[in-house]
Order: C-alpha cells, then structure tokens, then sequence
C-alpha cells in the first residue's frame, strides 16, 4: 500500500488556502465567533494545529516502531483546545503553521510498508484508523473547518473533487435517523445513506451543499427533496 498522490496534493493545496486565510485575520476575527456552537474562531484554529500535532505524532511513533495515539484522552484533547484558543493571534498562527509543515513532514517520511498501521484515536479506544485514511481525514479537517471560520472561504469554495471525497466518506458512518439517497447535481452517480431498501426519499443539489449538511451544517439550503421535507440527519 502506497499513499494516494491526488490526496496528498489536495491536502497540500487545501492547507496552503487555510494558512493564507489565517495569516490575513486580525485580532477581533480571532475572537469573533465561528459556525460552530461555543467555539470562537480561535478554537477552530486551535483544533486544527492540535489535530495536525496529534496525527504527525502518530505518524512519527509508526516510523520509529512505537505505537502513539492521537490524542492522550478526550479530556486531555478537550483541554489543550480550551487552553491554545487564549493564546495571542500571533501564537495560533505559527502553531498552525509549524504543525502542518511537521504534519506533511511525517507522512512523506512515512515508510511504504507502514501505510496499513492502525492508529488509536485515544489510548485503549476502539476507534482507530489506518494511516493511509491520515491525509484524507486531515483533507475533511482542513476543508470544512475552514468554512466554519466563517470568513471569505466558504463550503461552495470547496473543489468539486473534495466534495465528492466527503460525500463517500459521510455515507459510510454506521447509522442514519432517516436513510435517503443523495443526489448530487453537480457530479455523476449517487451516494445511499443508511439501508436502500428502508430509503425513502432521495435529496438534490450540489455535491457541496450536500456535503455541508451531512456534516450537520446549515439548514438545507440549495437542497430539494423529492418526499417534500429534507430527512433528519444526527450531528457529525
């Protein structure tokens, strides 16, 4: 198994729009509040240089025969967000920028033999992952996160090519509270949420509208669905 170059290469472009939107906000935008509930946009920020850390150290831990979890706990990931996100401005950029370049350094250093190595999220947690899943995990983090700084960047700014890649990984989760078909109108095919045989109606509109809300984003908007009525999704 080899990484996937097409990831990669998007993780790398996705990132560098990240950092330059990063880099161009003031102090007060720091502060100001983000898409998501009771996070500002430092928190986002701060999740997203911890996110990077933790992945590059479980990267780095395979490539020296050592097995390294993500993250110490939930509570301790919890934690470091709340504590990072008071840093000065300055601070927040150059952590997320010192661990993307660390982040990209551990998957090019990672050997090829490694990539099917399973990484715990959390120590003794059931939740692990692969490291070949690491770049586009980290691509899903970048993108939509971005978007939820609730700046300039937006999900409609996301590459046709990214929205599809979440599209299939959102349709993979374990449950839905409504299983639907998702019909982007923008790309070819459609993607079946939960059992076909229970679906009952299939959702329209772009690959990346869709993609916002099956993250559990907005309210739908630019979706049609043909049972009159968008189905019930649960948080992502």
């Amino acid at each position: 198994m080899a990484a996937d170059e097409t990831v990669l290469e998007d993780l790398h472009d996705a990132t560098q729009r990240l950092v330059r939107t990063v880099d161009a906000m003031d102090d007060e935008q720091y502060a100001g509040a983000s898409g998501l509930p009771d996070w500002s946009r430092a928190h986002v920020v701060a999740h997203l240089a911890l996110n990077a850390e933790g992945l590059a150290g479980a990267l780095t831990g395979i490539g020296q025969g050592k097995a390294v979890a993500m993250y110490l706990s939930q509570e301790r990931r919890d934690r470091d967000i709340e504590a990072l996100a008071t840093a000065d401005p300055a601070e927040l950029r150059e952590r997320l920028l010192s661990s993307a370049t660390r982040l990209a350094a551990a998957l090019a250093a990672l050997p090829t033999d490694a990539w099917s190595t399973r990484i715990e999220r959390t120590p003794g947690n059931d939740r692990t992952f692969t490291a070949y899943a690491v770049p586009g995990m980290r691509l899903r983090e970048v993108e939509i996160h971005h978007a939820d700084l609730g700046l300039a960047f937006t999900h409609a700014d996301w590459p046709a090519s990214f929205s599809g890649r979440l599209l299939g990984a959102m349709v993979k989760r374990d449950a839905w509270a409504e299983p639907f078909t998702a019909a982007p109108s923008d790309l070819d095919g459609t993607w079946q949420c939960g059992d076909v045989a229970d679906s009952s109606a299939t959702v329209s509109g772009s690959a990346a509208d869709l993609g916002w809300w099956l993250t559990g984003r907005g309210d739908g908007e630019g979706l049609t669905s043909d049972s009159g009525r968008l189905p019930r999704i649960e948080d992502w």
